[in-house]
């Protein structure tokens, strides 16, 4: 893996979007583990150990995934562009702010400031852009960050239910608006804290839901998010290889753990359209 020069965000709101993820997460993490586990379950029992173990499965999954897609660089400055071999026709075209010839199914990103491989967008909450050599582990950051708080979210109902204790309407304005516990303030105990981290999983999982069934529906389709606002289906290759294209070959491994090497089939540059895929497949047989 090739390490981007330029790691922090480069704007404010990216900069502040991603010390969010940096200081909620482990929050959560703290909360789920340290606070509701014990509550739900006797220490060192095995429902204990096993939640406790699953836990710790998916936030290894959470941190790691979030690392590499900040770390990876994806952008078209880590590999060497054949230029004899660029043609229009082909997607090939020249990119005036970068000064170079971009190759297909690469954008510009005016916040990272370069081109980006198989450019999908640019995430605020890694503050760098997801694109092909990354994409593999965006996609499974937030399929985790959805089934953390999915989990969270069965087990929360368990324990926030049983402590907090209901003031009408005072209780109801907190729970339906969040903010209002800074505006109102807290009422003198943890389960008011305990509450607000509820309603943020909560929302957690609301968006990750939306996110997750956005970003699968791209990649179960072979697209990324430019080519689907243009209803483009050209590299749709079949759910099984175009999962192969964002997860590598050995893409029923990935979801174990992000340190599992997966080669991707292509070089971010040279792509096989649907044409070609249907024509090459029809030899072969």
């Amino acid at each position: 893996m090739i390490i981007r020069k330029m790691i922090w965000p480069r704007t404010f709101s990216d900069f502040a979007s991603m010390v969010f993820i940096l200081t909620i997460v482990p929050l959560i993490y703290w909360f789920e583990l340290w606070i509701v586990l014990p509550a739900l379950y006797k220490y060192n029992t095995i429902p204990y150990l096993c939640h406790f173990i699953l836990g710790n499965f998916i936030m290894l999954n959470i941190v790691g995934n979030f690392t590499y897609t900040v770390l990876c660089d994806t952008s078209i400055n880590r590999t060497i562009v054949p230029v004899s071999t660029a043609n229009s026709k082909d997607g090939w075209r020249l990119c005036t702010t970068c000064e170079i010839l971009a190759p297909p199914r690469s954008w510009h990103c005016s916040t990272c400031k370069t081109c980006i491989l198989k450019r999908d967008h640019h995430c605020i909450f890694t503050g760098c852009c997801v694109g092909y050599f990354n994409h593999r582990y965006f996609i499974m950051f937030l399929l985790y960050l959805f089934i953390a708080t999915v989990y969270a979210f069965c087990y929360n109902n368990f324990f926030i239910w049983s402590r907090i204790h209901f003031e009408f309407p005072m209780s109801i304005i907190k729970i339906i608006f969040p903010l209002a516990i800074f505006v109102f303030g807290f009422d003198g105990s943890i389960e008011q804290f305990y509450l607000l981290l509820y309603i943020v999983s909560v929302i957690g999982m609301l968006f990750t839901g939306i996110l997750c069934i956005y970003h699968f529906q791209l990649v179960f389709n072979g697209c990324v998010a430019d080519e689907s606002n243009k209803n483009k289906r050209t590299y749709d290759l079949g759910w099984r290889q175009n999962i192969k294209e964002v997860l590598g070959e050995r893409w029923y491994l990935t979801w174990l753990v992000p340190y599992i090497k997966s080669q991707l089939p292509h070089d971010g540059i040279t792509w096989d359209t649907k044409s070609q895929w249907k024509m090459n497949n029809a030899k072969s047989k």
